[in-house]
């Protein structure tokens, strides 16, 4: 069924939602709410990542972006209510230190895409690490290679919970 829009009805967004109707319900039933912001369990995450270094020496790259999304979205498990569109959805926790002992993967694709990448959480079960970029574009790095899935964390969470198939990395 289709709205006056032409999108099906369960995606269309009003003015007053920031997401569509499916991913919005998503969210809620994790715990999220408009206004959620728990800045310090963001900093306590921000201090954890900052004081860590691999074994090699990679550290990681804390910024404005990451710590933001860790505020409003940090310890969410989020589980989509419709099957994906183009992709199977997974669930997705929003937990950056799921990412902790990947500082050189991440400190590597920063360097690919010119930019500092910071951890922001996983997709299913350690299936897939999910990771933010300085101006707030989320990635998804798994055993195939690495995802471009929005310019800022409502794309990437509308992308994630509705299965619309993300763009492949390329080098070069």
């Amino acid at each position: 069924m289709h709205d006056s829009t032409g999108l099906p009805a369960q995606q269309h967004h009003t003015p007053a939602t920031r997401f569509s109707l499916n991913v919005d319900t998503a969210l809620r039933n994790a715990g999220w709410a408009p206004g959620r912001w728990d800045i310090r369990q963001a900093e306590e995450w921000a201090d954890a990542l900052r004081s860590h270094a691999s074994p090699a020496g990679h550290q990681h790259a804390v910024f404005p972006a990451a710590v933001e999304a860790w505020a409003e979205f940090g310890g969410l498990r989020i589980t989509a209510i419709a099957p994906g569109r183009q992709i199977a959805t997974t669930t997705v926790a929003i937990d950056p230190l799921g990412g902790l002992h990947l500082a050189r993967t991440l400190a590597d694709l920063g360097r690919a895409l010119d930019t500092e990448v910071a951890p922001l959480g996983e997709e299913g079960d350690g299936q897939a690490v999910l990771a933010i970029d300085s101006e707030g574009r989320v990635y998804s790095i798994d055993h195939t290679g690495d995802w471009y899935l929005g310019s800022d964390i409502d794309r990437a969470l509308e992308a994630l919970m509705t299965g619309a198939q993300p763009t492949r990395l390329t080098s070069g």
